[in-house]
Order: structure tokens, then C-alpha cells, then sequence
């Protein structure tokens, strides 16, 4: 006791050094690809409304309509829990959050859509919904009524529209900054996107206008949608997702898969054409793997099978929605597209289920990991930085309290941070 034992070595200290030279740009490189989370919260869906529909009253009618479709197709929490399969030790909880949710912040994530739900236009008309979108949204921010994140969807790179898309961006952006500044809340979403070149322009255009309008480098960043086989495979047999990401230079901030395009581009017929079907799931794993550790997010498609009509449809378009919720959840795709306000309630409840059925299981373990103690599983770091992820995205979007997390794992927020391998200061 109180002896330190010498131990024989063979390596000298040169040895170690000549090692790290060696390595210092892997170093680098890996510090750079893969800086980990952002640290920042997550929105759980993006909510698309065609241009020519938005307006000041948007945010508002959806979470009216939202409670409207609860009130009419499920006005208790037991009859919401019964059509949707909730536990019912979990059904009170799950309803107030979901009601109280689509009362407070029903829209987390809006984008404006230009694209295949507005169409071709005329450019004047075109021209005048995009400097009104920016009037609205400029609006929304300076009265504090503007979900967490707004933006617009552009049409794409492709030649056919690839002017008309570079102008409206020019227009939205312009009115924007004349009305006051970029919200920090703005998400720009490039479509169709096929080949890094492609990407590597909406990055150009992004460095011109900061040039031009004196902002800092890399103010403007931007979504990547795959909604085409050339984003998951290209023409030379290499794996592209990872060169968009690349060519995106650090302004790309998530990938957002496409359902229809991507099904219809694999072939897939119009009644097949779901979230779940293999080439979805195929394309999705690309992407997952892709974008680990580079701290680009991943967003889920839709469905296009809308609650609407008699109750008997309406409870089954929420229960397919609901599923289709939950099984992204547990492959860790944590946001997805909402197209009407009818699965507002839907995309809530499974968000709000997911994370209040595991609380317990996750922040007994992470006490015990963060104790020394052990228990029943043998957890080791990554683990323990999934654990307080879960936990952490469960305090972000609503689901979950900060006092009962605490009180359960014995942790704060900032200790939940630290596990999780976040940095970044939180929304």
C-alpha cells in the first residue's frame, strides 16, 4: 500500500511522438467531419404549407384545427388512448400534454413551401407570395408569435426552375433583412437535390448574399432534401449522401427525406408508396449513417393519408400517422413532415408517449451509470450519452419535466449535457 509499482516499457517517448505527427491530420479531419451534436434542440416535425395558403393566421388555425379534430373524433383522453393503443397509465398525462401542446405551440417548425405545393407560376405572382412571405414571417418574429423555426422550401437546383428558385430565395432573404434582420430561427430548404455540385451552388449563393449584405460567414445555412435515387446512389456506383454533406462546407443542418418522390423514383406504385417500405428504409439507413457524428440531423417524410371525413377514416388515418410516428422514433428519426393539422394530435401523442414510457427504465440507468453503482444493465459511455439524448429530447419537445428527470437520475441539465456530449448552448 502507498508503493507505486515500476513497470518496464520498450517504446521511447520519440516513438509516441512520431505516432501523433503521423496522425495530426486524421486528427483534424476527424474533428472537423464529425464534430458530434449540435447541442441544440430538435424540432419533432416540419409543418408544410403551400405559399399562396400562408398567412399571419396560419400557426393559429392549425392548432385550432388540431383541437377541433380532438374535440369531434376523441374529446377524452380514454377514447384518444383507445383508437392510438396508448397504455392507459399513460393516457391521462398524454392527452393534457398533447392538448395543452396544440394550445401553446401547435407549429414547432414551419417552412413556406414554393416548390410541388405551390407550382408554377407566373414570376410576378411568384415574385410578390415570396416579399409577403417575408413581410409575415418578419411580422411573426417582432410580435413573438413565429414557431421556433420558419423558413421556406425553394424549388431546386435543376435547370427547368433552377432561376425561378434562386429568385424567390434572393426575394425571401432580401424582405427579410430590410424588415429587420435573419430570425434566428430561419431554415432554408433545398429539393431534388442530386448531385454535391448542386449543393456546393446553394452554398455560393448563400456566401454571395452574405457578402453583399455584410453578414458573417455562414450566417445562412440550409436543409438537403433526398427525394431522388441520385442522392442515395450515384451515377458512378459511390454513395453520394456523404459527399452533399461535404459539399455543404458546414451549412447543411439536416437531411430530410422525401417519401413520394424517392418511392415514385424507385418505381414503387402509388399504393405502396409509404414511410415504411423498404426503399424508404434503405435510403433512410444511407442517410443515417451518413450524417453520424457530423452533427446534420435527420427528418422523416409524411403521410399522405389524411385524417378527414366520418370518424371511422378519421381514426384510421391517426392510428396509420401514430405508427408511422413511432416507428421512426425507435429507428432515431426524431422529426418528420405534418401536412395537415389533423395529425398534430397524432404526431404529439406518439412524441409524448414515446419518452414518458421510458423515463423510468432511462433515468434509472443513467443514475446508476453516473453513480458508479451498477445495476441490472451494464451500461457503458456511448450508452449513457443515448440515455441522457433521450432523456434530453424528451425535455425539449414537452414530453418530459425537468423536476421529475431530476429526480429520478439525480442530475440537472447541465450534467445531462455533459453525458450527452453536448456543448452548445441550448435553445
Amino acid at each position: 500500500m502507498g508503493h507505486q509499482q515500476t513497470v518496464s516499457t520498450t517504446f521511447t517517448s520519440a516513438v509516441g511522438e512520431r505516432i501523433g505527427a503521423s496522425l495530426a491530420l486524421v486528427d483534424a479531419e476527424l474533428a472537423r467531419r464529425y464534430p458530434g451534436d449540435p447541442g441544440t434542440r430538435q424540432p419533432v416535425h416540419t409543418v408544410y404549407v403551400p405559399a399562396d395558403a400562408f398567412d399571419a393566421a396560419t400557426v393559429r388555425s392549425w392548432g385550432e384545427g388540431a383541437l377541433a379534430a380532438l374535440d369531434r373524433h376523441a374529446p377524452d383522453a380514454a377514447s384518444f388512448a383507445a383508437v392510438l393503443g396508448i397504455p392507459d397509465r399513460l393516457a391521462g398525462p398524454v392527452y393534457d400534454r398533447v392538448r395543452a401542446k396544440l394550445r401553446r405551440e401547435p407549429v414547432e417548425d414551419l417552412r413556406i413551401d414554393f416548390e410541388d405545393g405551390y407550382g408554377l407560376r407566373p414570376d410576378a405572382e411568384e415574385d410578390a407570395a415570396a416579399a409577403r412571405a417575408a413581410q409575415l414571417v418578419a411580422r411573426a418574429c417582432a410580435e413573438g408569435t413565429a414557431p421556433p423555426w420558419t423558413g421556406i422550401r425553394m424549388k431546386c437546383m435543376e435547370a427547368a426552375v433552377r432561376d425561378r428558385g434562386v429568385r424567390t430565395l434572393d426575394v425571401f432573404l432580401t424582405g427579410l433583412l430590410e424588415a429587420g434582420g435573419l430570425p434566428e430561427g430561419l431554415v432554408l430548404t433545398l429539393p431534388k437535390v442530386s448531385y454535391p455540385e448542386q449543393v456546393a451552388a446553394m452554398v455560393h449563393l448563400a456566401e454571395e448574399f452574405e457578402k453583399a449584405r455584410g453578414l458573417d460567414g455562414g450566417r445562412i445555412r440550409f436543409e438537403v432534401q433526398i427525394e431522388t435515387t441520385q442522392s442515395i446512389l450515384g451515377a458512378d456506383g459511390r454513395a453520394t449522401v456523404a459527399r452533399l454533406i461535404e459539399a455543404g462546407q458546414g451549412r447543411v443542418t439536416s437531411l430530410h427525406y422525401g417519401t413520394f418522390d424517392y418511392s415514385a423514383a424507385c418505381g414503387v406504385s402509388a399504393a405502396h408508396q409509404s414511410a415504411d417500405h423498404p426503399a424508404a428504409d434503405h435510403a433512410k439507413a444511407v442517410m443515417q449513417v451518413a450524417a453520424a457524428g457530423t452533427g446534420v440531423r435527420l427528418c422523416d417524410g409524411s403521410t399522405n393519408v389524411l385524417p378527414v371525413g366520418p370518424r371511422e377514416r378519421v381514426h384510421a388515418a391517426w392510428r396509420l400517422h401514430h405508427g408511422l410516428v413511432r416507428r421512426a422514433l425507435a429507428r432515431a428519426y426524431y422529426q418528420g413532415w405534418d401536412m395537415h393539422p389533423g395529425q398534430l394530435p397524432t404526431r404529439y401523442a406518439a412524441v409524448y408517449a414515446f419518452y414518458r414510457e421510458g423515463l423510468e427504465e432511462a433515468a434509472g440507468r443513467l443514475a446508476a451509470y453516473a453513480g458508479g453503482g451498477g445495476g441490472a444493465v451494464l451500461d457503458e459511455p456511448a450508452t449513457a450519452r443515448a440515455l441522457s439524448g433521450y432523456l434530453l429530447r424528451g425535455l425539449d419537445c414537452g414530453a418530459l419535466d425537468a423536476e421529475e428527470v431530476a429526480a429520478l437520475t439525480g442530475l440537472d441539465r447541465a450534467a445531462l449535457d455533459r453525458l450527452a456530449g453536448r456543448t452548445a448552448p441550448q435553445d
